[in-house]
């Protein structure tokens, strides 16, 4: 026969259980955002160091075939034009942080001429995380969680080694995650959760709530970004997208370089 106190312990219970699952739901989140968010920044540093140069290149030919039109014309608007295009391939600062190496104030580096030209050039690094790279981030993400702790310094001893998980993984550093993974292993085994009054389960529930809210605005915002775009094209093979886009841009200077040279001509 189920007693009154029984009876009265059921909600707090139901409430603890939506607690748990809405917590677990969260950290799942959390690593599908991470996931994308890396591989965005990833693909984000490839684009520019497979691409930048030429982008850079057919700046540089679109103003300098201003230049030769406002040459050969001396129409007013057309050196306008010929100014306005000039403009956009002088130097600024951070150029070469922007392009990774490829170019600096006085130019393209040899091996973003060497691209150009289809000369061997050195391949553009890849932080791609691998497999087994990101089923470790996975794992040690849903093991060490900070959400999951109870108490303020498990939390934040939980929160200081996901960043260091989160910096392994960025960096696609497949033996330190498993440095990392034994590190957890042999740590201390997380305290079990204590009964929470059900006051503290519905904030806790709120929290959850706002948390998601926000991974949510993080997540439009990587899909919604240009790189992410391009990365939604091509999710199994975005080399083959950047493959793809560098052989339009090559066909795009050669065609500036032909209009150029019949201006000139």
């Amino acid at each position: 026969m189920t007693t009154p106190e029984a009876e009265q312990a059921r909600p707090e219970e139901r409430l603890e259980r939506a607690v748990r699952a809405a917590e677990q739901a969260l950290i799942e989140y959390e690593i599908a955002v991470e996931t994308f968010r890396v591989e965005v920044e990833n693909f984000s540093r490839l684009h520019h160091q497979k691409l930048g140069p030429m982008y850079a290149r057919l700046d540089e030919l679109e103003a300098q075939i201003a230049e030769a039109r406002a040459a050969r014309t001396g129409d007013p608007e057309d050196v306008r034009k010929a100014q306005e295009a000039r403009a956009r391939v002088l130097p600024m600062p951070g150029v070469e942080e922007l392009f990774h190496g490829w170019m600096d104030g006085d130019g393209l580096f040899p091996e973003a001429a060497a691209m150009l030209t289809d000369q061997p050039v050195r391949p553009p690094q890849r932080v791609r995380p691998s497999d087994e790279a990101r089923k470790l981030y996975r794992e040690l993400a849903r093991k060490a969680h900070p959400d999951l702790a109870q108490e303020d310094g498990e939390r934040q001893r939980r929160e200081e080694f996901i960043t260091r998980v989160n910096a392994a993984y960025a960096r696609g550093d497949e033996a330190l995650l498993r440095e990392l993974a034994e590190e957890w292993a042999a740590g201390p085994a997380p305290a079990e959760p204590a009964p929470s009054p059900s006051e503290e389960l519905y904030a806790r529930l709120e929290w959850l709530a706002q948390r998601k809210e926000m991974l949510a605005h993080v997540a439009r915002d990587l899909e919604e970004s240009a790189i992410g775009e391009m990365l939604r094209l091509a999710p199994d093979d975005p080399d083959a997208l950047l493959d793809e886009i560098a052989e339009k841009l090559l066909a795009d200077v050669a065609a500036r370089e032909a209009e150029l040279a019949a201006l000139l001509g």
